[in-house]
């Protein structure tokens, strides 16, 4: 055979086309390959060893006869019944239902009010946005601390209140057995209704248009249009977001630590902050192993059914083609 002559009509062979000749591959692309599986994997080992591995472990002590160490002794569900028979623990569950209830609902109210009020169009919008935003950037603990003084007779709205002469004025929320909750709620609103407001904003802007137009040249007034033709088409994001928020409510410890301590006594004890009083505090490690147990019963009611509707979400979308 003929060698190609440089510049004649037959194209000369690239090192590339070698290497697929040769049945190899070349180093560049063996690199390419590899690289993403390499930088997934250390973070796909200790996701597993953080979630399932340490789960595993909560799981065992709770059934162990462990006290202020591990212990490999088996002791069946007997803390499980304990931690159930308890008072405190009572409280701590209500609490948290009550907590949630009022947290999700009321932040996701505020989100999407914000939302719709920024899909306006209105000035400065990317302030407004990142004014709304800016508690989300702000961790909990630091949140609490600051509302904390807020809340305080001695330092916050009470103490102003009172300089300027309105001496009857009572705003002593942390101080206050029955009300102390609701100074965890408001500061849980204010914290999260940005990160609401973001999402639901999302949301409205995905909409399409042409329906949104469809509605206003039949007639619709805007509350109407929001109401049967926005709204609706953003479903799915209220769903995540009540998911979301959730998750936080269930996870609660910072507020409450840093605002209220559980207190007045024990009238804001959350499930979060008494695993951390039973296995730090007073040396139950087993009792407080099955409180976390509760604990992560909880966040999987809120999380497994709400996955299995995205699964079957995608595939009904995947048959329609």
């Amino acid at each position: 055979m003929p060698r190609p002559e440089p510049g004649g009509g037959e194209a000369s062979v690239s090192s590339a086309g070698y290497a697929a000749i040769a049945g190899g591959e070349s180093l560049g692309d063996r690199l390419r390959r590899w690289v993403p599986i390499i930088v997934l994997v250390p973070s796909i080992i200790a996701s597993f060893v953080y979630v399932f591995v340490f789960a595993g472990w909560t799981v065992y002590l709770s059934v162990s006869n462990s006290s202020l160490l591990p212990s490999y002794g088996f002791d069946g569900i007997q803390h499980y019944i304990s931690l159930w028979q308890n008072k405190r623990w009572g409280i701590a569950y209500s609490n948290l239902f009550f907590f949630s209830a009022i947290y999700v609902i009321c932040a996701m109210g505020f989100g999407l009010a914000l939302a719709i009020l920024i899909d306006q169009k209105v000035r400065l919008e990317s302030f407004w946005r990142t004014i709304f935003l800016y508690p989300l950037a702000v961790s909990f603990i630091v949140t609490g601390t600051v509302w904390q003084w807020l809340y305080n007779p001695t330092s916050g709205f009470e103490f102003l209140a009172h300089s300027l002469g309105w001496t009857d004025f009572h705003f002593a929320l942390v101080t206050d057995r029955k009300n102390a909750i609701w100074a965890i709620i408001i500061t849980g609103i204010w914290q999260s209704s940005g990160f609401a407001m973001a999402l639901f904003l999302a949301g409205l802007r995905s909409v399409d248009q042409d329906i949104v137009k469809a509605a206003q040249i039949d007639g619709a007034s805007t509350f109407r249009t929001y109401r049967k033709v926005i709204l609706p088409a953003i479903g799915p994001i209220f769903l995540a977001v009540a998911v979301v928020l959730l998750q936080f409510a269930i996870k609660t410890f910072d507020l409450a630590v840093a605002l209220t301590n559980s207190g007045p006594g024990i009238a804001t004890t959350f499930p979060a902050t008494y695993v951390y009083d039973l296995m730090f505090q007073r040396g139950q490690i087993a009792e407080g192993a099955a409180a976390a147990v509760m604990i992560l019963l909880a966040l999987a009611v809120v999380l497994v059914p709400y996955s299995l509707y995205i699964v079957w979400r995608r595939g009904r979308e995947a048959g329609r083609g």
